[in-house]
């Protein structure tokens, strides 16, 4: 559990470091990414931004339990 903890807040702390770099990237806005305008109303479903980030978390869980 410390191992994870750990690594968690070492993750945290390179996001913050590189977070004026990480706004410019496009992740958000990719195609796949579903948007419904309704009226005044709008609904985002970041499809394709979910699948990357369940991707990048699931390599990385996978490389710490290694």
């Amino acid at each position: 559990m410390s191992r994870a903890l750990i690594a968690i807040g070492l993750l945290l702390l390179a996001i913050g470091l590189l977070w004026p770099w990480l706004r410019r990237v496009p992740i958000g806005r990719l195609p796949g990414d579903l948007v419904f305008h309704v009226g005044r109303i709008t609904v985002y479903v970041p499809l394709a931004t979910m699948l990357i980030v369940s991707v990048v978390l699931s390599l990385l869980l996978w490389w710490l339990r290694r």
